[in-house]
């Protein structure tokens, strides 16, 4: 029998109504199985946990380790129609939460609200892929496009070890969701993200005595102070662009001209010329001070995720199935950046389809418990829409 559109919405809807109660409960399972970014064997329990749900979906795993973090699991069905179109579901796993970090999210269930480390970046938008792809599978929904599901464990840090995996099934696929929270109290879809670099540069001066022979010296705290002038006079919030001077160390002792000193510096870009520019003036800095060697490295390393007429096609058909749903969504901006900078390369991508919340990366983390049905009911939708015309 075919149903129209509508009534299948209901359907999905009513199915994640009545398993509220045991979607929160894998939630609550997810965050007490706490998973820093630098911590290999949590994040191999977790993948445990996971691996053990998605066999219940007939779904098989394969897991490859990392050699600084827990690595990344990809799940697909075990039974695939041959030719079929993938699209590509994205997580982390990984947290910014220590186990002793003393102001970490305290787990709680109250008021409407569950908190704990990592709840709204994001296990929630975990859990929501895992009910989603379940939810097909129970109420027998065809997809003509597959669902697999990548989730790495060092996204919070980079993404290093996974980038290339994540770019490599990217280029494979139809389309990708990536389930980062959403942006506000409003839970606005990310649709475009800002490229990010990171730059380091090393100053070396010549130490010398500051009270017997400081004029033999070369402070390379002073040649730094020039440089960081100079990168801050790069900003430029109109288009987007930011240079942050995030750390800055150096000397050696208060009685030695200082040597050495380094500064770390967080870059933040809308567009690939940007980068490019704003790179080639990162590299091209040159001394102040004679006698002093400038060491410039890095790159931006997650490039701009922007408006392509792809992603604007995903995005029309997530505001189309939320109306159908009974909720409006709205786009926004992030200055942050995800992997969805990585797929968004190279396919139609769709970022922040995560649980509405607050809090990431911040002591009062959590998530709005009701928005989770609504959420991943239009996940399910998304996952049953037709192939993108790239």
């Amino acid at each position: 029998m075919k149903y129209s559109k509508e009534h299948t919405a209901h359907r999905i809807k009513a199915y994640f109504e009545r398993h509220h109660e045991v979607i929160l409960n894998c939630l609550d399972e997810m965050v007490k199985l706490e998973t820093p970014s630098r911590h290999k064997e949590s994040q191999h329990k977790f993948f445990d946990f996971l691996q053990m749900r998605f066999s219940t979906m007939d779904y098989e795993c394969i897991r490859v380790k990392g050699r600084e973090t827990g690595g990344y699991l990809y799940a697909k069905p075990k039974m695939r129609t041959r030719g079929m179109p993938i699209q590509l579901l994205v997580g982390h796993c990984d947290t910014v939460w220590d186990f002793n970090t003393p102001d970490k999210p305290k787990i709680s269930d109250l008021n409407g609200k569950m908190s704990g480390p990592g709840i709204y970046d994001m296990k929630a938008g975990l859990t929501q892929i895992l009910f989603a792809i379940k939810a097909l599978k129970d109420l027998k929904v065809p997809t003509k496009v597959i669902p697999v599901v990548l989730i790495n464990s060092d996204e919070e840090i980079g993404s290093r070890e996974t980038r290339e995996i994540i770019k490599r099934i990217s280029r494979l696929s139809n389309r990708a969701f990536v389930l980062e929270p959403p942006l506000g109290p409003e839970g606005k879809l990310k649709t475009s993200r800002k490229g990010i670099g990171s730059f380091t540069i090393k100053v070396k001066g010549k130490a010398a005595h500051a009270g017997l022979d400081p004029g033999k010296g070369v402070n390379a705290i002073v040649e730094l102070a020039h440089q960081v002038q100079k990168l801050h006079a790069m900003n430029d919030f109109q288009r987007g662009i930011t240079v942050n001077v995030g750390m800055i160390e150096g000397g050696q002792s208060v009685n030695v001209v200082a040597p050495e000193s380094r500064a770390v510096i967080d870059v933040r870009v809308a567009n690939m010329e940007d980068a490019r520019k704003i790179t080639e003036q990162i590299k091209g800095l040159k001394p102040k001070l004679k006698d002093v060697e400038l060491i410039v490295e890095g790159e931006i390393g997650r490039p701009p995720m922007i408006q392509t007429e792809r992603n604007r096609q995903l995005w029309l058909r997530a505001k189309a199935n939320a109306e159908i749903l009974g909720f409006a969504i709205d786009e926004a901006n992030a200055g942050g950046g995800s992997d969805g900078n990585f797929t968004s390369q190279f396919t139609a991508t769709l970022d922040g389809l995560g649980t509405v919340g607050d809090g990431a990366h911040a002591a009062h983390e959590f998530i709005f418990k009701d928005t989770i049905i609504e959420r991943t009911a239009l996940l399910t939708l998304l996952l049953m829409e037709e192939p993108i015309v790239h």
